[in-house]
């Protein structure tokens, strides 16, 4: 589990391809000193296992999974990621509940600047647009990011300068892929409301106890 908030960035160092599988290593800033093999780390928002670990960088395999719904798999040596450490009972929760399970690629479809700001459009495959609402929470290769308004193809965000300074976000062009991941709320909320549920949670009885307008 992770907050969405990005740690520092890394460069993947290497990426070997094994058929449906793969073996990367990441170069980063982060204190390796606390990680142990076994652990968790969040790269560019998919949860991968350190199984060798070095001063200054990990190892991490890739499953056919893995390839098939993120990013990594189509990364190069020296393109950078961001990272974020598992969360612990005593790291703030600064964002949001994170899995590290990406859900799919999306694509970069405008940046506008507003000043120091910057106003981005994402869309994604349609059958998430019940998991994404207007200020709810969703992840962008790792950075928990607030949807700012949703949109024909998908949801666009307002970053603000900071967030641009400590992630690659900045540098994402017009075209780039990222990996998404919802709001694990939402995915509840849309199972329970989904067609053939027998909760009997529904949006009259939602109406009739006051959740709803």
């Amino acid at each position: 589990m992770f907050t969405g908030i990005v740690e520092t960035t890394g460069a993947l160092k290497s990426i070997e391809i094994r058929g449906s599988s793969a073996k990367m290593r990441v170069e980063t800033t982060l204190d390796l000193s606390c990680v142990n093999l076994g652990d968790s780390i969040a790269v560019d928002g998919a949860c991968v296992t350190v199984i060798e670990l070095g001063v200054d960088s990990f190892v991490a395999d890739l499953s056919s999974e893995t390839l098939g719904v993120t990013t990594l798999g189509g990364l190069a040596p020296g393109d950078k990621v961001n990272i974020e450490s598992a969360l612990t009972l005593g790291k703030p929760l600064g964002g949001h509940l994170v899995t590290g399970h990406v859900d799919c690629v999306g694509t970069l479809v405008s940046r506008v600047e507003r000043g120091e700001f910057l106003e981005i459009e994402f869309s994604l495959p349609g059958e998430l647009s019940g998991q994404i609402v207007k200020k709810g929470s969703i992840t962008v290769d790792g950075i928990s990011l607030t949807v700012a308004a949703l949109t024909a193809a998908g949801f666009s965000i307002s970053t603000i300068p900071f967030t641009l300074r400590r992630t690659t976000l900045g540098g994402k062009r017009t075209g780039a892929k990222v990996n998404i991941e919802t709001d694990i709320i939402g995915k509840y909320v849309e199972k329970q409301l989904g067609k053939g549920s027998t909760s009997g949670v529904s949006e009259g009885f939602l109406a009739e106890h006051g959740f709803i307008d």
